[in-house]
């Protein structure tokens, strides 16, 4: 055969490997879609038999049960009964067929029916279709808070508008786009003393995580990023772009407490950064200082508490329990509430 011919027969073939698995691609999505579809009805139905006059505990317990058996016989153990209980609590969470996406697999839903908040449910639906989620992604998601500790990152906490306003994050600056903590479970740090450098090869071994755990819009740029000034080089931990706020994000990893001194390298890290590598088109950097511990006093008497680009974050090497999360949440309200109360004005700018 000759190298004509050759290079004919593997483009031929690329080009019906793309047709075969966009064709697989479609009928996953289709059974999919049919799937999520059969089990909203069948949850409606339950839910319409129910209605009826069933309405005693035991006497709905027993009809399940009796279903479920049924059904499993003729259709497989996907309709035990707790996954008929799945169904019946889809139908209730989604009375309008309208209201589900088919982009999302019936795994995605079992997850959702987790969350009890509606106006959450809803968030954490539409993040995982727009960010393309896994089914899996979006179980740490929620595991993590992710959806509170957005939430806690805000200025005002208006609850019945909270899945509007993430929306518009845009509108409001970075601080939507950032929060703390951030949970780096995923690196398995040892317990024992770490170097910065070794999170930092963690972070970068792990990046679909991080960029997981950062949130929407985030691209990885470059690690140990030199910028320079006349007589001297620095070099910047993690560069990442966020193309949704249209400006670049610099993380300056520190192990113990923060200090004045790390404020300072940082708001002097963005100023080179922005002279020297931001574009016409670039909004300002984000200057993100990650620690593992936080002060609150440096946070109140630093340019953190002025300025619109600087943050600093707690990192937990560690997924907490969710009472523990909740708790650092409350927390970081009290936090707010108190920064409000001391400026009634509105001015404020929370330590993230």
């Amino acid at each position: 055969m000759n190298t004509q011919n050759t290079v004919i027969s593997q483009r031929l073939l690329a080009d019906i490997r793309q047709v075969l698995e966009q064709a697989r691609q479609h009928v996953q999505h289709a059974v999919n879609a049919a799937m999520v579809q059969a089990y909203w009805h069948v949850g409606r139905l339950i839910v319409e038999q129910e209605q009826k006059g069933a309405e005693r505990a035991e006497y709905g317990k027993q009809q399940l049960e009796q279903l479920a058996e049924v059904l499993q016989s003729e259709f497989g153990k996907g309709f035990d009964a707790r996954n008929l209980r799945n169904m019946r609590a889809f139908y209730r969470a989604f009375p309008i067929w309208n209201a589900v996406r088919t982009e999302l697999s019936w795994t995605h839903y079992r997850n959702l029916l987790r969350i009890d908040n509606p106006q959450a449910r809803e968030w954490y639906l539409n993040e995982s279709v727009e960010q393309n989620w896994s089914a899996r992604a979006l179980e740490r998601q929620i595991s993590t808070l992710y959806y509170e500790r957005l939430l806690s990152s805000k200025d005002r906490l208006p609850v019945e508008q909270e899945a509007q306003q993430q929306t518009q994050a845009l509108q409001t600056g970075a601080k939507n786009y950032l929060r703390d903590p951030y949970i780096l479970d995923f690196l398995n740090l040892p317990h024992e003393s770490l170097l910065e450098s070794e999170v930092e090869q963690a972070l970068i071994n792990n990046l679909q995580h991080f960029l997981l755990e950062l949130g929407k819009g985030f691209a990885f740029v470059g690690r140990q990023q030199r910028i320079s000034t006349a007589d001297q080089d620095f070099y910047i931990d993690l560069v990442f772009y966020n193309f949704k706020l249209k400006c670049f994000l610099l993380i300056d990893l520190k192990l113990g407490k923060l200090n004045h001194q790390d404020v300072g390298q940082m708001d002097t890290y963005v100023r080179i950064y922005d002279e020297q590598r931001r574009g016409e088109d670039d909004n300002p950097s984000i200057g993100l200082i990650l620690c593992s511990e936080k002060s609150e006093a440096v946070a109140k008497y630093s340019v953190l508490a002025d300025s619109k680009q600087l943050f600093a974050s707690k990192y937990l090497p560690y997924l907490p329990s969710e009472e523990e999360l909740r708790q650092e949440l409350q927390r970081e309200r009290r936090l707010i509430m108190a920064q409000q109360a001391e400026n009634p004005d509105g001015n404020v700018t929370k330590e993230l």
